[in-house]
């Protein structure tokens, strides 16, 4: 029987890694990051400690041993020509001394002797640009550190990107790979803030979101957001000049090929020097044209960093010293549950207004029941608040010397929990196992429900044409629409009399509607917006269940017995479908008319060659990927997301990424295409 020690460090390991991967996701993929970077730098710590306890918690696919979040859904993808690795941080001085000092002692010397390169720490989206003879060949983002995702087309248009590297007088080398970060300088910020805000959108919460996502934009490209990107060079993975010996020689390469260099840069010999220089950018941090967030140092040789490598996920030559953020105390007066557009219920801490950063601090998400049960937050409590970034206000901790007996005896001194039921439609709040968000699963949640519509209408779900962001706002606005089904009573008159819809887009909005009802049951059940359910989960579940009427009675269980589908994924969806306001929402879209073909029954068991077979695809395949899925379906296999043990094959293209090095470590069998062709026939 496993000792209880190391059985609650398993649990306390599986909810660290779960909740270091949710930022993750927010940080890299949707650029909505939740947690100041001190916090997560916390999260990240106390998981190393307990593998450095307990080895047995450590594994390859651990967030200690990893980089990033996995490339995002709808980007090509491609392997970066060596690992983007992240950097380790110093959060104050004594941090900086000891590494420092770690230098001294792995290379020999007194750390006063010890020569680093400074850099201010850019807050932005760190990229790869790769050039071929010179010629840019491609960009891509820092993904998972090994494999990222391929904006080479919105990176062309940023102006500091040279379409071709400048000789200089010098040869160009035949592959480069320079690492650098797409900043939005704050002058940019500020306009795009601006014109957000007029056109009635929410405005970009910081410079770094907005430049991430500038960056990542995929169908409708801004030009103009793009053009006022900055990118600026740090680094060169590959293609090092033979004569360069430091990084300062590296940065006047770069600065030759005719990239932008943070010019603030500066070589410091000995840890004096270099917290010189940190005291420096971070006094002069308001008035640079770009956002920092604390010093980059590096050693200085080239030879150095050689000798002293790498880690799992960053070098051991360099590290990011942070600057500290601005705080304040003030007292939670309240706490309230928000219920955001996508269902989350979020807890809001309602402050005694105080002065934060220059600016006036009155609320402060507290992101989850975990975070509020974690730091124990109570109403009355005095608490220090710092704006992460300088902009996202933070609840850093409680001040515990003011909980004084007669704060304790006030009647709404006592733990708080996020309501039983969605404060905006009383629905019932769930929460999934595995996750830490709290959320209202209600389809016509009013909070959600533009959201929900542009979901719904969009092109993967029932493409409904000419339902755009700003008439579905029109329409919950002026009460036509009140939920989901609403939108197929809508009449060409209803529809004329909104602001900018004449007789002619009225008529062609009805007939998109109508035209929308013939759908197929693998893009209705995308257009519910299940947690979790996307076009290959939604494939799985039509392809199982044949029609709608047996998955809406389906129990997690039976949910769960499906090859690729684990028992999150099922609980989302069987307890979306026993919510009975969704049921009977379900039932009106059917009765005005929403519908779709039966599924062919699968041919009887022995007729195909590959019945119950699982394959996943990954890289870039020669014949497009809906034609092999079709190809390996109609042969009884089937094509499921991500590689586990009940993965029969994976078939390999070009540039495969991470799913190969999981295919073989659980020893699944890897086909390239003439393999498989060889299998289907």
């Amino acid at each position: 029987m496993e000792p209880s020690e190391l059985k609650e460090a398993r649990r306390r390991a599986r909810q660290l890694t779960g909740e270091i991967e949710q930022h993750n996701r927010l940080y890299y993929q949707e650029d909505r990051p939740e947690i100041t970077d001190a916090e997560y730098d916390r999260l990240l710590r106390e998981l190393q400690d307990l593998e450095t306890r307990f080895p047995e918690l450590r594994s390859a696919g651990s967030p200690t041993q990893r980089v990033g979040a996995e490339p995002a859904a709808g980007f090509e993808t491609a392997p970066h020509r060596s690992p983007m690795l992240s950097l380790d941080n110093a959060m104050d001085a004594d941090q900086m001394r000891a590494f420092v000092e770690r230098l001294g002692r792995k290379l020999d010397r007194g750390s006063q002797q010890i020569e680093l390169i400074g850099e201010p720490k850019l807050d932005g989206s760190g990229v790869e640009l790769i050039y071929r003879h010179g010629e840019l060949a491609q960009g891509l983002t820092r993904g998972d550190g090994r494999v990222g995702e391929d904006v080479t087309r919105n990176i062309r248009e940023i102006p500091s990107v040279p379409a071709r590297l400048s000789a200089g007088g010098g040869p160009l080398p035949e592959i480069a790979s320079i690492r650098g970060e797409v900043v939005l300088p704050l002058a940019a910020f500020s306009t795009l803030n601006r014109a957000r805000l007029a056109a009635g959108d929410e405005p970009f919460a910081n410079p770094r979101n907005a430049a991430a996502g500038s960056l990542r934009q995929i169908h409708q490209i801004d030009h103009d957001r793009l053009r006022s990107l900055e990118f600026r060079a740090y680094s060169l993975a590959e293609g090092m000049p033979r004569s360069a010996k430091n990084q300062a020689e590296v940065l006047a390469t770069l600065s030759r090929w005719g990239f932008v260099v943070s010019p603030e840069w500066r070589t410091c010999r000995g840890l004096d020097e270099a917290m010189s220089l940190h005291g420096e950018l971070l006094e002069a941090r308001d008035r640079l044209p770009v956002e920092i967030d604390g010093t980059v140092f590096k050693l200085s040789r080239l030879d150095q960093q050689a000798i002293l490598g790498t880690l799992s996920r960053s070098p051991r030559w360099a590290i990011a010293f942070k600057f500290p953020p601005e705080q304040a105390i003030t007292v939670v007066e309240a706490i309230e549950a928000q219920v955001g557009r996508t269902g989350a219920l979020t807890p809001v801490a309602k402050l005694a207004p105080v002065r934060v950063g220059g600016v006036i601090v009155s609320s402060v998400s507290l992101h989850n029941q975990d975070e509020i049960d974690r730091k124990d937050i109570r109403v009355g409590d005095t608490v220090v608040i710092q704006r992460a970034g300088d902009v996202i206000p933070q609840l850093v901790r409680i001040v515990l010397s003011t909980r004084t007996e007669a704060a304790c005896a006030d009647a709404r001194f006592e733990r708080y929990r996020l309501p039983a039921r969605c404060p905006e439609c009383g629905g019932e709040s769930i929460r999934l196992e595995g996750e830490s968000v709290t959320r209202c699963p209600n389809l016509d949640c009013p909070a959600q429900l533009k959201n929900n519509l542009r979901h719904l209408a969009s092109r993967g779900a029932l493409d409904i044409d000419g339902l755009g962001e700003k008439l579905v706002e029109q329409l919950v606005d002026a009460t036509l629409v009140g939920r989901l089904s609403d939108l197929f009573t809508l009449s060409e008159e209803q529809l004329a009399h909104l602001e900018r819809m004449g007789a002619r887009s009225a008529a062609n909005l009805v007939a998109s509607l109508e035209r929308a009802k013939e759908t197929t049951l693998q893009r209705f059940l995308i257009a519910l917006g299940i947690r979790h359910v996307g076009e290959t989960l939604a494939d799985l579940l039509a392809v199982h269940f044949g029609d709608l009427d047996p998955l809406l009675h389906a129990s997690a269980e039976e949910i769960e017995r499906i090859e690729g589908v684990g028992p999150t994924i099922a609980e989302s969806v069987a307890r979306f479908f026993s919510d009975e306001a969704n049921s009977a929402e379900v039932a009106r879209l059917r009765e005005f008319g929403v519908r779709w073909p039966p599924i062919e029954a699968p041919r009887e068991p022995g007729k195909r060659s590959l019945d119950g077979t699982a394959f996943v695809l990954s890289g870039t395949l020669s014949t497009a990927r809906d034609e092999v899925k079709k190809r390996i379906e109609n042969a009884g296999g089937k094509v499921v997301g991500s590689v586990s043990k009940k993965t029969d094959y994976l078939v390999a293209g070009e540039s495969p990424g991470s799913k190969l090095n999981k295919a073989r470590e659980l020893g699944v069998r890897v086909l390239d295409e003439a393999e498989l062709e060889k299998l289907l026939s």
